[in-house]
């Protein structure tokens, strides 16, 4: 841990040099799970040339290490240049839902930088915004990145305590943030739908909490400028009274992401194993 907050003093530009290096061993040299990124790019966009399923992986990966950089850097970057580097487009969408106090619920993808959305939301939505995590394996890095998170007054919530910590903290007027395109395990309730080109299962939590609590929903797409310096966007998907299946919101969620990824698709994590099982014949 120390030895990331020292590098988190650096100036960016360095850790963009260290990564630039780690790119060019793990994805050039180390090549590693490259042919997980090119099967994954090819199912899902079975129209495209090999060229440009090659170029889409290799940029995929080099943004996946500038976030890297960037992660660590947050850690130690003050307010003004981080909503400088990530700017939020129409945050006068929110406004109405935070003046009354009312929970939200803002929904993201592994896509571009969604670290530097958490503080930034933080800074510009006066107000509190809790994102659900799971724990790393080192401690050391955990404890790191709890703290970044925490930075500008979020408070971040340990996935297996997700129920029980919204429906305490709910009345306090705050957003909840949840990265939704992550794969449930085999045995968890799930949502199966076409994405990408794919059967793709995905968590039910967020549409159940939403109906619980209440609470308008939110897509966020964040795209890239240039190196450093992104752009975030809100878009509505649903608020009560909800009508529909237990599965509407998530599927609402599905489709936005799903459009944004097409129309930005170097900026998702391709090496992700999210299509990690095939659909039972039964679901």
């Amino acid at each position: 841990m120390l030895l990331l907050k020292i590098l988190s003093r650096l100036p960016l530009s360095i850790l963009y040099v260290l990564t630039d290096i780690l790119y060019l061993l793990v994805y050039r040299v180390g090549r590693f799970r490259r042919s997980l990124a090119i099967a994954n790019l090819r199912r899902s966009f079975p129209d495209k040339p090999e060229t440009e399923i090659a170029r889409i992986a290799g940029r995929s990966y080099r943004n996946a290490f500038d976030m890297m950089a960037e992660v660590i850097k947050g850690a130690a970057m003050p307010a003004h240049e981080i909503r400088q580097r990530m700017q939020i487009r129409n945050p006068d969408l929110l406004t109405p839902y935070i003046a009354s106090h009312q929970p939200i619920l803002m929904l993201a993808s592994h896509h571009c930088n969604w670290e530097w959305l958490l503080l930034v939301s933080c800074l510009e939505l006066k107000v509190s915004v809790d994102a659900v995590y799971k724990p790393l394996r080192v401690a050391a890095i955990d404890r790191f990145m709890f703290e970044t998170r925490s930075r500008f007054g979020g408070k971040p919530i340990l996935a297996k305590n997700f129920l029980f910590e919204v429906l305490r903290r709910r009345g306090n007027g705050r957003m909840f943030a949840l990265v939704a395109d992550q794969t449930p395990p085999r045995e968890e309730d799930k949502h199966w739908t076409r994405f990408l080109n794919q059967d793709t299962a995905f968590y039910v939590g967020a549409d159940k909490i939403a109906r619980i609590i209440r609470a308008p929903v939110f897509f966020v797409g964040i795209a890239r400028t240039r190196r450093g310096f992104y752009e975030a966007t809100f878009q509505l998907l649903a608020e009560p009274p909800y009508s529909g299946n237990d599965a509407d919101i998530i599927e609402r969620y599905v489709r936005a992401a799903e459009t944004h990824i097409t129309a930005h698709p170097a900026d998702w994590l391709w090496m992700y194993r999210k299509w990690k099982y095939k659909k039972p014949l039964y679901a």
